[in-house]
């Protein structure tokens, strides 16, 4: 059972504002540039890394001193997670230009790493900044690692005062007590005693193993499952299994001043994660990762971020690098099928989704997202019968699983068992009755079928008012409207569903649809001639065929619901 995961918000906001890299700027080109180095620009400004290193490098062999290559370099060495390879380049860098944070930000991170603390602290005076706020709080931990915990504690007093960072520097010093063996105080602080606490799902587990310390395996487990949520999460039910054994659990949240520093630049990459380049929330990540390489929820971060840059390879490559034994390791999998997935490496996702499904036959999302990979690239049978063995181990009902049996229910209606689709759908709204999607198909299905239609209509409308700006809703508006007679009212929908998505070729065949049923005639026949012009690979030709269109534009919609034997446009009143 996952924890619930909720962020210091005036943190994140504080950083936000206060993180800064002045000088972190794509390679600018100049007019007698060279091959490499035009290369390195090119290949910086389209976010390729393992590129920027290979021509940035060649292009410093003409010119050793050009600071925007240096730049370029210990950027792309530090996102590729070689902080080791930046290094040389951030040291050149820095006696170019003392000043430039970038530099001295994977210096520091290094000296912190090497537990050279007074050079570390030098850094900071010296005007290396990360966040005024976390400057502090790292010379905190550099003293903790210089063995002055008093100076590390009145440090973290002294930020408390401040209501913008006092719940921060709260967690910190409760880390720092436990690390140093004082769990009462640790635990007054992370129990709320000294003001109330948002704990994220680290600072959650970090306070049950300081409750399991001082024994109280039932509070410490009261804690858990209160926090806990409906998905699997593995490291959360080793550690209910172990306290529920009457295990002691070791204090592994903070193991060194290093771990303190890496939670830091944990949190720093994360708040950047929302609302800036994502390459600067990858650098602190990967330097997070450099001070603890065992935090497997930095790796993990960084697999995320490089997914948001589309280096699909790299983050495959960061998910496979946390190892099986660790209990974040199914999470990991997850995301790297994900990746495969979405980077149409369908083979290569199913293969191991499989594989993942067997081994892990425990955790349901394996066997899920194996059917929905399969739905993909429409091979409904063997969807269903993931989605069957998925759906056949759900012990109760949960308002989550609407989703799976949605999924369902589209392949089983691909495969024409409408029954069983149509309780599936069914299903799926008992869960969660508001849920749009499965309004929108449901209602769409029952209009396509001629059946229940006033239902689909107030299915439809329930979809549109939760989501007034989807294109496919709107459409699926009109087109009940259509069915129903109520062409007039089908026109406006039409129009603007086709407004929303003006190049889906399906929204284009039925706004024609509807124009001619109002005797628009000439305006249907240029919305025909755009669907067909819209048609691509990824059209469903089940529902948008291109010679039902061009039959329509040879004889107009009358004729052809005629030779369908279908009833004609004013039956429908």
């Amino acid at each position: 059972m996952p924890l619930r995961f909720s962020a210091s918000r005036q943190l994140v906001a504080a950083m936000a504002a206060a993180i800064y890299l002045s000088g972190f700027t794509p390679l600018m080109a100049q007019a007698n540039a060279a091959g490499p180095y035009l290369a390195a620009r090119q290949a910086d400004l389209s976010g390729d890394f393992a590129k920027v290193v290979e021509y940035g490098t060649r292009a410093l062999v003409e010119n050793p001193d050009r600071a925007d290559v240096l730049e370029g370099l210990v950027v792309s060495h530090t996102a590729l997670g070689e902080v080791d390879k930046a290094l040389p380049y951030a040291h050149r860098l820095a006696s170019i230009n003392p000043d430039n944070q970038l530099a001295g930000l994977v210096l520091l991170g290094d000296a912190l790493a090497s537990e050279k603390w007074a050079e570390a602290i030098a850094l900071l005076e010296s005007g290396i900044s990360v966040a005024g706020v976390v400057d502090q709080m790292i010379t905190a931990w550099a003293n903790l690692g210089q063995g002055q915990m008093s100076q590390a504690l009145e440090v973290f007093d002294a930020l408390s005062q401040d209501p913008n960072s006092r719940s921060f520097a709260q967690f910190q010093k409760a880390l720092a007590l436990a690390h140093v063996g004082d769990f009462e105080g640790a635990a007054s602080i992370l129990g709320g005693d000294q003001g109330a606490l948002q704990l994220n799902r680290g600072g959650i587990l970090a306070y049950a193993q300081v409750l399991s310390q001082l024994d109280r395996h039932a509070d410490a487990l009261e804690l858990l499952k209160a926090n806990a949520s409906p998905l699997v999460d593995p490291e959360v039910d080793d550690i209910i299994a172990r306290l529920e054994a009457g295990e002691v659990l070791p204090f592994t949240g903070i193991t060194s001043p290093n771990d303190g520093v890496a939670e830091l630049f944990f949190a720093v990459a994360e708040s950047r994660s929302v609302d800036s380049d994502p390459t600067i929330a990858l650098i602190f990540s990967r330097l997070a990762e450099h001070l603890n390489p065992k935090n497997a929820t930095a790796t993990l971060l960084s697999a995320r971020l490089l997914e948001q840059l589309e280096r699909h390879d790299l983050a495959v490559e960061a998910y496979g690098r946390v190892p099986k034994d660790s209990l974040l390791y199914q999470e990991a999998a997850l995301g790297r099928t994900d990746v495969l997935r979405r980077s149409e490496k369908f083979d290569e996702a199913i293969e191991e989704l499989s594989a993942l499904a067997d081994a892990y036959p425990e955790t349901l999302r394996f066997r899920v997202a194996l059917g929905d990979t399969l739905m993909q690239l429409d091979r409904f049978k063997e969807a269903r019968a993931a989605y069957d063995q998925a759906i056949a181990e759900f012990s109760e009902d949960l308002p989550g699983q609407w989703a799976t049996y949605f999924q369902r229910a589209i392949a089983l209606s691909k495969l024409d068992e409408w029954p069983a689709a149509e309780a599936d759908f069914r299903k799926a709204l008992e869960l969660s009755p508001d849920e749009p999607n499965v309004l929108n198909y449901l209602g769409y299905t029952y209009v396509e079928r001629q059946e229940n239609l006033d239902e689909a209509l107030d299915m439809i409308e329930r979809a549109v008012a939760a989501r007034p700006d989807s294109g496919y809703i709107v459409d699926s508006l009109g087109w009940v409207f259509f069915r129903l007679g109520r062409y007039d009212e089908a026109v406006e929908q039409m129009e603007r569903a086709v407004e929303l998505i003006p190049v889906d070729p399906i929204l284009n065949d039925h706004l024609g649809d509807t124009y001619w049923a109002v005797g628009r005639q000439r305006e249907a026949e240029f919305q025909w001639s755009r669907a067909l012009s819209f048609v691509t690979d990824d059209t469903d030709l089940e529902e948008m065929n291109p010679d039902r269109v061009r039959r329509k534009l040879e004889v107009g919609l009358d004729v052809v619901l005629e030779e369908e034997g279908a009833p004609p446009l004013n039956a429908a009143e």
